[in-house]
């Protein structure tokens, strides 16, 4: 019997091709025409190109299709190329030769500056460096707290101290605290300075917004609340009292920056009359207080001859225990019910025991560095606004 075979689909060659059959053919027929189009093209192969066996596909398909070798491919190229970034940007270190005979211009230039002596800015750079000072202390935080009140002459004296303050080396933090509650015309002579401060106000129960008689003094209940918002914000640095009538010099600042625990340094003081110069602080042998400069039998009775801006300390002191005078258990504040002319004396009691713990600056304490003025007189009335609106009557007429 005649057997009748009939040939598969092209869909169902597909399909078999696809699977790798053993039945399937390479090109199912699906017409005779078909045939005869594949036979006559594979009679004539091309010279320039093997065939390539079924079954194993292209080696760089291997990389494309499989995602394991694409990633490891992609990380060593990554590796590759942020290591030659790294090697790019490490420093040079260039060495100079052993034999000095090789380098005979820079001999000569070493030679030069060992015969030239030093000049005396030369010799104290050198002391400071020997003393520790270095990068860390020339970015140190200054935090100065200044006491002031609403009166004529308070735009004078806050845009001469900030105008100051704007000249020292940043960073600077200027405390400000009013005695009663903050004015807009002091807060906007604070902005003009364009030094970075902290505008508070101090003392408003104790009725020192309504009390323009200089007899009161806030200053303690003023420099307390600075030294509270020293100790609350925990601020890294070193802490000055620079009273707003005072003139201060730049190099002042820039050792304040040098001082470890406790640093001191003399003041002098001009009357109201301008008659008499008072020199007040510490007298200095090799950094270290030997003894004080004082005048009046009345400041013999003091145990520290220090003016209110004449040290500065370590903020660490305010919140450290083992940094302070044993006399301090609590809080360091000033006292509020003692006689003007011992604040400052009773303040220096709580951060150090005696003079051995100070450090004098500069190292002789020979250098005047800051001067207190007092203002001569407190009659002129406070201007609302700072703006005169009274006595603006033409004298002169134009004609």
């Amino acid at each position: 019997m005649a057997s009748i075979r009939r040939p598969h689909s092209p869909a169902r060659a597909q399909h078999l091709l696809r699977h790798n059959h053993p039945f399937a053919t390479a090109s199912p027929p699906s017409s005779p025409l078909r045939h005869a189009s594949s036979a006559s093209s594979a009679a004539a192969p091309s010279s320039s190109s093997s065939p390539r066996k079924p079954g194993h596909p292209h080696p760089f398909l291997f990389f494309t299709r499989r995602p394991l070798p694409r990633f490891a491919a992609f990380f060593l190229l990554g590796s590759f190329i942020g290591l030659l970034h790294l090697l790019s940007h490490l420093p040079l270190h260039h060495t100079l030769p052993a034999n000095s005979s090789s380098s005979p211009h820079l001999t000569h230039l070493q030679q030069q500056q060992q015969d030239q002596p030093m000049t005396q800015q030369q010799q104290q750079y050198l002391a400071d460096d020997a003393a520790g000072g270095g990068e860390e202390d020339a970015n140190k935080l200054l935090i100065v707290v200044t006491p002031t009140r609403a009166r004529a002459s308070q735009a004078y004296y806050l845009s001469r101290m900030g105008q100051t303050l704007r000249l020292v080396r940043p960073p600077v933090l200027w405390v400000v605290v009013e005695a009663g509650k903050p004015t807009p015309e002091a807060a906007l002579a604070l902005r003009r300075t364009a030094v970075m401060h902290r505008y508070v106000g101090c003392c408003d129960g104790l009725n020192a917004s309504a009390s323009a008689s200089p007899a009161v003094d806030f200053r303690p209940h003023q420099l307390n609340a600075g030294l509270e918002v020293v100790e609350n914000h925990r601020l890294d640095g070193v802490v000055y009292f620079a009273d707003e009538e005072g003139v201060y010099s730049l190099p002042l600042f820039d050792r304040l920056r040098q001082i470890r625990r406790f640093g001191t340094w003399p003041v002098p003081t001009i009357s109201d009359g301008g008659h008499d110069v008072v020199l007040e602080g510490p007298v200095c042998k090799q950094n270290q207080v030997v003894g004080w400069h004082t005048s009046g039998d009345a400041s013999k009775l003091q145990r520290f001859h220090v003016a209110m801006s004449g040290f500065a300390f370590n903020s660490t002191m305010l919140w450290d225990p083992r940094l302070r005078s044993h006399r301090a258990w609590n809080s360091i504040r000033h006292p509020e019910m003692v006689e003007q002319g011992f604040q400052g004396t009773t303040f220096v009691e709580q951060l150090v025991e005696d003079e051995s713990q100070m450090e004098g600056i500069p190292a002789d304490c020979s250098q005047i560095m800051n001067w207190h003025v007092p203002f001569g007189s407190e009659s002129p009335v406070y201007p609302k606004g700072w703006r005169a609106t009274a006595n603006l009557d033409v004298i002169i007429p134009l004609k």
